[in-house]
């Protein structure tokens, strides 16, 4: 980078870490919301359902439109169009239309879908002598946003009123916008392109049954994780109304242990390899899982909340891993199934737990049982997975 550019570029970083966390607390703030939402809409469990698959549509089609900026070389555009997309779908949530409060999350989605992918690409271009360092950074700050959607609602919504969240996210995030605008585009750096005839693209991936067995795990496990970040607070208000007086309620665990989840497995990996890292993981989830769903009080969900956190923490990235590490170099270049199978797993598996639920008389503990289902699945996968691709892990 051009030693006359590095005062812009230090503002071109402090936006895109500003946008990630903003983009942390815009991602998961659907649960957050839920129970306000389905107060003001006399909405039942089904019903409120449909909030999810309205976000997780638009962050799939921010995806694809992700990679159509990426291809021209503007990943900056997309990530400040992205930042003032999430800025109109949040501020649109205070409609008293339900209709047009489902169309602000799916507004939402599509930013979230715009932003993240592009301002991890702006990272990595940004810094190409320590990319998985920068990354890791930048993905902390989501960490954090995530953290923090829990108590700031909390704090700024009133009853059924979340004008006040609302409207400090819709102005932050337009001023990341703003920020971004007023970078000059010469900032934006291309990584030096490799080259293509060193990468073998021969390899047909998703023709083979592994790949999209692999594929197949990511749908189940981001279901999970969707699941947890959006029907958590409303199934701890289910098991315990006064939930919203405790100074650590589950959900802001779940997502602390989670972000420290992160910073310890790296220590673990020295000892274990990435298949036993992915069983250890799906099991601490499991038992925390197993506590959380037969807790009575509001402390033991706490403690199955962050047990889930820290468990799942490390499974997306190693399993991404391994997705690559099995299919060689070009594999991060065509993992596009990859990631939409884990956006249409967390639209169906959230969907799906309201579905259930409203089914059993609007029993949140009925639909919270397709967790279950969903790790014993994951486990049981994670042992075929193993067996077949333990060479390329080795």
């Amino acid at each position: 980078m051009p030693p006359t550019n590095s005062s812009k570029v230090r503002l071109l970083k402090i936006s895109l870490h500003a946008g990630f966390f903003l983009s942390g607390i815009t991602t998961v703030i659907i649960g957050q919301f839920l129970p306000i939402l389905a107060r003001k809409f006399t909405l039942n469990d089904e019903q409120s359902g449909n909030f999810f698959p309205a976000q997780f549509a638009g962050s799939l089609i921010g995806t694809f439109l992700t990679n159509w900026f990426g291809k021209r070389g503007r990943f900056l555009l997309a990530a400040l169009i992205g930042c003032f997309l999430m800025a109109v779908g949040i501020f649109m949530l205070n409609s008293a239309d339900l209709t047009f409060c489902l169309a602000g999350f799916f507004v939402n989605g599509l930013g979230i879908g715009m932003t993240l992918p592009s301002i991890n690409m702006l990272i990595l271009e940004l810094n190409p002598s320590r990319p998985a360092a920068a990354l890791s950074v930048v993905n902390f700050f989501w960490g954090v946003g995530a953290i923090v959607s829990q108590p700031f609602v909390d704090n700024f919504a009133r009853g059924t009123d979340i004008f006040r969240p609302t409207l400090i996210l819709t102005v932050a995030l337009a001023l990341v916008g703003l920020a971004l605008a007023l970078i000059p585009k010469g900032v934006e750096q291309k990584p030096a392109a490799n080259d293509e005839e060193e990468i073998d693209f021969s390899t047909p991936i998703w023709t083979l049954p592994l790949a999209w067995a692999i594929a197949g795990f990511n749908f189940i496990h981001v279901g999970f994780e969707s699941a947890m970040g959006g029907w958590l607070k409303t199934y701890t208000e289910r098991v315990e109304p006064d939930a919203a007086l405790y100074r650590l309620p589950p959900i802001f665990l779940y997502f602390v242990f989670f972000v420290a989840g992160r910073g310890v497995a790296p220590f673990f990996f020295r000892f274990l390899n990435e298949n036993r890292m992915l069983l250890l993981g799906l099991l601490t989830i499991l038992g925390g899982l197993g506590v959380l769903l037969s807790a009575g009080s509001i402390v033991l969900l706490g403690v199955g909340a962050a047990i889930s956190g820290f468990g799942t923490s490390w499974v997306f990235p190693t399993n991404m891993s391994r997705f690559t590490k099995t299919f060689g170099p070009s594999a991060s270049r065509r993992a596009t199934p990859f990631f939409i199978a884990g956006t249409l797993g967390a639209t169906f598996t959230t969907w799906l737990i309201g579905f259930v639920s409203n089914r059993f008389g609007n029993n949140l503990h009925a639909g919270m049982l397709i967790l279950v289902g969903s790790l014993v699945t994951l486990v049981l996968l994670q042992i075929v997975l193993q067996l077949r691709t333990k060479k390329a892990l080795e």
